[in-house]
């Protein structure tokens, strides 16, 4: 069979296990870009997430034989969710490796969804480990191996996303922004667009610092990135697969690089203006739309928001995150008299009434003239920024700018 025909076969292995999710019309973005934006909403999921639709689909056609003894798997969050729900419908034993460094919330999750069918393995401190014993186990056991994305089942199941969208939407779909982690569902939806809807442009978006499908597509060939910013955690893979990096060679129109910076400024937006609590991976379509705001005016565009397995402990890095992006949070070293008054004068003659300190890391020692201090301000009007250095300079404040030095902003501020 085709993947298409793979695709029609996984929605109907699908029915009445994952409910079809709303395409639903963004007022306040299709104002924004002069547009049609809708939103697939498969946040909205059981399970938050697409990724039950895959595991589903793949455990599901196993055989009876491949069914009692039971499958495995590696995820540090959405796959594993799916995986445990799709084990306990089916009564499936499963075994889910996720690293030692993986939030408490999302383990009570797999737990939740998977009750006594799955059995939580925490090893290693990276996906990649937990992967690496995954597969061990599964050959040595001779037991499945669930993969989250590079399996044509996962695949197929992932593309039933792109049947939804054109059954719910029957004029012309012009754009649909797909996030890219892995490349499952890009290549099923893409597929499912090249069979019913081949004029549909299907953009690509992948977090600026995981760019594994962009970098292999320029390759040609499935390219391994060396180090990957591990922020927008479910879209930031290493390695796409082999079977989703020919799939996606050939469908994509292009793939869209967005700053994490970003994601998080699309995070608190969303959270505000459309009351959606959206995990950084959902927000990658909605952030890319910036960049195409010239060629979607006027447009028919869809955006998939993938899923919304957020952490609430996170709500403090993604704010910080969106304020380095947006230019209104700065961090200095400064050199500070250490006298009484020294920070009083800062405040007074060096700041505006808008500007906030956020941060003050300071140890006085008594042998010196002055000390350095590490000072976090957050600005109204990031035009304000070149101000405050020239007043810092004229004011005898020595400094160092930290946002410019990752490695020693690394260290100092984390």
């Amino acid at each position: 069979m085709t993947i298409f025909e793979q695709v029609v076969n996984a929605q109907k292995q699908l029915e009445g296990v994952v409910a079809p999710t709303p395409l639903t019309q963004s007022l306040n973005l299709s104002d924004e870009f002069e547009s049609n934006i809708l939103l697939k909403r498969e946040d909205l999921q059981i399970v938050r997430s697409y990724k039950i639709r895959g595991a589903y689909n793949k455990i599901s056609t196993l055989t009876e034989a491949e069914k009692s003894k039971g499958i495995v798997c590696a995820s540090a969050g959405n796959h594993a969710q799916g995986v445990a729900y799709s084990c306990n419908l089916l009564k499936i034993k499963g075994k889910i490796y996720m690293p030692k460094t993986t939030p408490k919330q999302k383990i009570k999750q797999v737990q939740l969804f998977g009750k006594s069918f799955v059995e939580i393995v925490l090893i290693g401190d990276t996906f990649d480990d937990a992967n690496a014993k995954a597969a061990e186990d599964s050959k040595q056991n001779n037991i499945t191996f669930v993969h989250p994305f590079d399996d044509i089942q996962v695949i197929a199941g992932q593309g039933t996303v792109g049947l939804e969208i054109l059954e719910s939407f029957k004029e012309t779909i012009d754009y649909v922004f797909v996030p890219i982690g892995g490349g499952g569902l890009a290549s099923g939806l893409s597929q499912v667009f090249q069979e019913l809807s081949p004029k549909t442009k299907i953009i690509g978006v992948e977090p600026e610092g995981a760019p594994s499908m962009k970098t292999s597509i320029a390759n040609g060939k499935n390219t391994a990135l060396d180090s990957i910013d591990k922020f927008v955690d479910g879209a930031a893979v290493k390695q796409v697969g082999n079977l989703t990096f020919e799939i996606c060679q050939k469908n994509l129109s292009d793939i869209i690089l967005v700053p994490e910076g970003k994601v998080c400024t699309t995070i608190l937006r969303l959270y505000n203006e459309e009351a959606m609590v959206v995990e950084p991976a959902g927000a990658l379509t909605i952030a890319a739309l910036d960049f195409y705001k010239d060629k979607i005016k006027g447009k028919n565009v869809v955006c998939v928001v993938s899923g919304s397995n957020n952490d609430i402990e996170r709500t403090a890095e993604i704010k910080e995150r969106s304020l380095l992006y947006e230019g209104l949070m700065h961090y200095f070293m400064i050199e500070f008299p250490q006298r009484p008054g020294s920070l009083k004068e800062f405040v007074n003659d060096i700041l505006g009434p808008d500007d906030d300190i956020t941060y003050f890391q300071f140890t006085k020692k008594n042998s010196r003239e002055v000390g350095p201090a590490v000072v976090g301000l957050e600005l109204k009007n990031k035009n304000d920024l070149v101000a405050i250095k020239n007043k810092m300079t004229y004011k005898g404040f020595e400094f160092k700018y930290l946002n410019e030095k990752q490695g020693l902003f690394t260290q100092l501020i984390g």
